[in-house]
């Protein structure tokens, strides 16, 4: 039997610049980066434990990032680590939206500024989808993954239900069907 090695934990040092990393990955959503390196390079989660801290943060008030920063920080460095590793996350893309926002407001009207921000959301959009096809191919069961994606998709932008109302129904919804499935076991 072949035995996997487990990375080390991370120290202060490690989990600020891994999360710096992250930070100066993306403009509009770096969580595609985020669970790249949490879970691909540096293996500090597993994809499970990467889907259930996210769920978590999710319900949390901040962005979703930051949250998941603070807990991973928690998790391998108590409360400096919980302080550090959104640090890290949010200190480099400070300076540089500072800095962009100083060179929008001199040349922010010309063409190919508007046309380089327009080809930069569609490329946030498309690490968006790419993430959360990564994350539904971790879920065991995938039956029920891909019907309550899409009943997600037709509440809100089909039918224009306010998303805190969505977003309790598929907390019952998946609370329901997670008791369900532990009742069976």
């Amino acid at each position: 039997m072949e035995k996997t090695e487990t990375p080390p934990r991370p120290d202060l040092r490690a989990l600020f610049l891994g999360f710096s990393s992250v930070g100066l990955s993306g403009f509009g959503g770096v969580l595609p980066f985020a669970r790249r390196m949490l879970v691909d390079q540096r293996r500090w989660m597993t994809a499970e434990e990467f889907n259930s801290q996210l769920g978590l943060c999710q319900f949390l008030p901040g962005p979703n990032v930051v949250n998941l920063a603070v807990v991973v920080g928690k998790r391998h460095g108590g409360l400096a680590g919980a302080i550090v590793a959104p640090l890290g996350l949010l200190a480099g893309p400070l300076v540089v939206v500072l800095l962009l926002a100083l060179l929008y407001d001199r040349y922010g009207e010309l063409p190919v500024v508007q046309s380089m921000l327009r080809g930069i959301a569609a490329a946030g959009a498309g690490l968006l989808f790419g993430m959360a096809w990564r994350m539904g191919s971790a879920l065991r069961d995938k039956a029920f993954f891909l019907p309550l994606t899409a009943l997600v998709v037709i509440a809100i932008a089909g039918l224009r239900l306010p998303m805190l109302w969505v977003m309790l129904g598929g907390l019952m919804l998946s609370g329901g069907v997670a008791w369900w499935r532990l009742g069976r076991c």
